[in-house]
């Protein structure tokens, strides 16, 4: 299995840990549910939504990314693409604001809003843009290993994208689900507080990273 085969399915699953571990993307909220009933369940409850409505807003900028290669050179879209994504991630140094809910009596459906809006509002689906890129321009050369692997029907270009998602939705989960209970049974929220640090400034160097990777790679 060679480098190009991999590199790519690393990169999605990295950047699921990077955003499960932030707390904007679900798990204060669900370490908040469990704390305010009392229960572990209302942690575990309030995963799955969380990590739906994450998938949504994933999902939504690959859609108009494939549009957008339709219609767009590739020099042009790569460089609106770069820009885009040096602007925002510059935006959030400066205005580190989170989009802010009604109270903690929400429903299933109500986190995954929440969830879909957190993830559109920080770009979490803009750091996935250098990945998809690669993608048509190399025929998925590097994901044929993974295209021969799946079912016939979910097989090609829109399948390869789901499970895209899936995948970098699924390390998301699980690194969400690990943070969520070590903070809840564990570390509770006092002491996190005394050993916080700047996720938001972290958050932004990864826009920009992302964007700086379109222009070198």
């Amino acid at each position: 299995m060679s480098s190009e085969t991999v590199w790519p399915w690393l990169v999605l699953l990295g950047l699921g840990a990077f955003h499960g571990m932030n707390p904007g993307m679900g798990w204060l909220f669900a370490v908040s549910l469990g704390l305010q009933e009392q229960r572990r369940q209302a942690v575990l409850r309030a995963l799955v939504p969380l990590a739906c409505g994450h998938a949504a807003s994933i999902l939504a900028v690959a859609l108009v990314l494939g549009l957008a290669q339709v219609v767009l050179p590739e020099a042009l879209l790569r460089a609106v693409c770069a820009g885009g994504l040096l602007a925002f991630g510059a935006y959030r140094f400066v205005r580190a604001r989170h989009p802010r809910w009604v109270g903690l009596r929400v429903t299933s459906w109500d986190l995954m809003v929440w969830s879909f809006l957190m993830a559109s509002a920080h770009g979490a689906g803009l750091m996935l843009v250098p990945v998809l890129l690669h993608w048509p321009a190399a025929d998925y050369a590097h994901a044929r290993l993974l295209q021969s692997l799946l079912p016939a029907g979910i097989s090609g270009t829109p399948g390869l994208l789901l499970t895209a998602v899936g995948v970098h939705t699924l390390s998301m989960l699980l690194v969400t689900a690990a943070v969520a209970l070590l903070v809840y049974e564990k570390l509770g929220l006092a002491l996190l507080r005394q050993a916080w640090f700047n996720i938001d400034a972290l958050w932004a160097g990864g826009l920009l990273l992302a964007g700086l990777s379109i222009l070198l790679l």
